[in-house]
């Protein structure tokens, strides 16, 4: 498919597909007059490219953590450098601890509601 029904089918922008191209997160295919082509695998793995950002995790992990995601082997399999574990794993906790600070607005919120409900009856 040409990237403006990719764009559509996917939710992502042409221009953030572009983008994801030009990171080498994606490698679509080319249709005879030059226009990039994006199948089904593509666009799948678009889809956990765009949950991955926005997520928060950065492009530089995303793209060393893609093809482990992607391939179907798992995080397993070949050695991978510490550093990078380190990486993920600091990003992981940062993000339990968004989780956590958003949990704690919501039940904040949850009784101010209750609360307001309370005294309006």
């Amino acid at each position: 498919m040409r990237i403006s029904e990719a764009s559509r089918v996917s939710g992502v922008s042409a221009r953030s597909l572009r983008y994801y191209e030009d990171e080498g997160l994606i490698v679509p295919g080319r249709f005879s007059n030059g226009f990039r082509d994006y199948c089904r695998s593509t666009i799948d793995r678009v889809l956990v490219i765009r949950s991955l950002l926005e997520s928060g995790l950065p492009v530089r992990l995303i793209r060393d953590l893609l093809p482990r995601l992607t391939d179907g082997s798992g995080a397993g399999g070949d050695a991978v450098c510490a550093e990078f574990l380190h990486e993920v794993q600091d990003y992981r906790d940062r993000l339990a601890a968004r989780i956590a600070a958003l949990s704690d607005q919501q039940a904040a919120l949850d009784a101010y509601l209750r609360e307001a409900r309370r005294t309006d009856s």
